[in-house]
């Protein structure tokens, strides 16, 4: 079995090219995902009153982002908060019916160029002590709510050589893959559990390729006059949007820029994650809330690794997760003290290499979906993962190797660890190459390798 990745100091997302079957279905691609006459999202909005937000609040935003810079154009400002030409035109035109802004000249066709006034700039000034947020426009949060479901209504049922396909880098029993399985299938939460060094963090990682595809989210969503910023470069992975055509196609159709596509989310967190990390946070510099970690990983996936290592009791972080759990939402309060419910719409794995009992209550245990515990190879298990790492690694395994390896881990009466093979063998290479040597692979080296890994005097 792989071994495990280790504790991240970081929160990071997943970087990796997508694991299905190349001949199953990539769910959410342009085309396929929900949507009037099946696209997510749909056009933009011509009209102000086509809109999810409310006049008042775009002609404040628009306001703030002209006072930023001396002048700019219509065009300019569409671009700026994602809105069409014609929205924005209709905007600035009642701004300057305001006069806060004033026309500077011509540029085009539904393109003039603009500066704000002094009026335009107090008013501003104003505008950010109740809002600070500059940025492509949000979408209320009722839509983000409703698009988010839509779109995961649409992904097609998990099936098990999906599930056996993305695990094929662990060499696992047929119940671990089973459980796996139907844990992904019914959007479950995981808890898998058992001794370190067997793949807990490896199997939840690569769980994620059953769900890999191409998810729709805002930029920001809009609560009343509070801005919660949703898009993260640190965990969201944005692609292309497939606004082009094949031959003899027509060309796809514009979309509402305030929503961007993104690779299906996975984030990881392990010993570095707090309560507060799940919580909304408020950045005074800029003004507005940042949507907490585990909802960014809204529509994927995420991992809580090593549970027990955080600074935070283990028994707090999970009950943390009672209501998520059961109502598949969760509530958070704004910097004005209200509480807004958001949705908990992602696949929660939660790996710990302590005994379930020692951090798991009755109440938090019936929460959690299925439960997987990864056991120690035994010596069969051993030697395949053995066997395929060193397949991978193109070197030669003679053939007393193994069993000679298996009676030595008996003599010192070491359990067996799914890690172990791929660091003993990382360790023989580390030897050849020292030595400027080829890789290969014999008892002397093997002996050499296993001092350096396991000397404990």
């Amino acid at each position: 079995m792989a071994p495990d990745a280790g504790n991240p100091s970081l929160v990071a997302a997943a970087r990796r090219p997508d694991r299905r079957r190349p001949d199953k279905h990539f769910p959410g691609e342009a085309g396929t995902a929900p949507g009037e006459a099946g696209r997510f999202p749909g056009e933009p909005a011509r009209t102000l009153s086509e809109l999810d937000v409310s006049a008042d609040f775009l002609r404040d935003l628009v306001l703030r982002l002209a006072t930023t810079v001396t002048s700019f154009t219509t065009e300019w400002m569409a671009r700026q908060v994602g809105l069409s030409l014609l929205v924005v035109t209709e905007l600035l035109d009642q701004l300057r019916q305001l006069k806060l802004v004033e026309i500077l000249g011509q540029q085009g066709p539904l393109n003039d160029r603009f500066a704000a006034t002094q009026l335009g700039i107090e008013r501003s000034t104003q505008s950010q002590r109740v809002c600070g947020y500059l940025g492509p426009a949000p979408v209320a949060l009722d839509s983000y709510i409703a698009g988010l479901r839509r779109q995961l209504e649409r992904l097609p049922p998990v099936e098990p050589d999906q599930v056996a396909f993305a695990l094929r880098e662990l060499v696992l029993p047929e119940l671990a893959g089973e459980v796996a399985g139907l844990a992904m299938s019914s959007r479950r939460s995981l808890l898998v559990f058992g001794p370190p060094g067997n793949g807990k963090t490896s199997l939840g990682r690569l769980l994620h390729g059953v769900v890999d595809g191409r998810l729709w989210i805002p930029h920001a969503v809009v609560v009343g006059q509070h801005v919660i910023r949703f898009y993260d470069p640190q965990c969201h992975e944005r692609l292309e949007e497939q606004a082009g055509s094949t031959a003899g196609q027509a060309p796809a159709r514009r979309t509402d820029a305030r929503w961007i596509p993104i690779r299906r989310p996975f984030v990881m967190v392990g010993g570095e994650l707090t309560l507060g990390d799940l919580e909304l946070g408020y950045n005074s510099a800029l003004g507005c809330h940042e949507a907490p970690i585990h909802l960014k990983a809204n529509g994927g996936t995420f991992l809580l690794d090593d549970l027990g290592c955080q600074r935070d009791d283990p028994e707090a972080l999970l009950k943390r997760w009672f209501v998520p759990l059961d109502q598949k939402n969760d509530f958070l309060t704004l910097e004005s003290g209200q509480k807004v419910r958001f949705p908990f719409e992602l696949m929660l794995i939660i790996s710990t290499n302590l005994a379930v009992n020692e951090v798991m209550t009755p109440a938090i245990l019936r929460r959690m979906g299925y439960r997987l515990h990864v056991e120690n190879p035994d010596a069969e298990r051993y030697g395949r993962i053995f066997e395929r790492y060193a397949a991978e690694r193109g070197v030669e395994l003679p053939a007393d190797l193994i069993p000679e390896l298996l009676a030595r881990y008996a003599a010192e009466r070491r359990p067996l660890r799914g890690c172990e093979p791929n660091d003993l063998l990382g360790r023989v290479a580390d030897i050849c190459r020292f030595r400027n040597m080829p890789l290969v692979l014999n008892a002397d080296l093997l002996d050499l390798a296993w001092k350096a890994y396991f000397s404990e005097s």
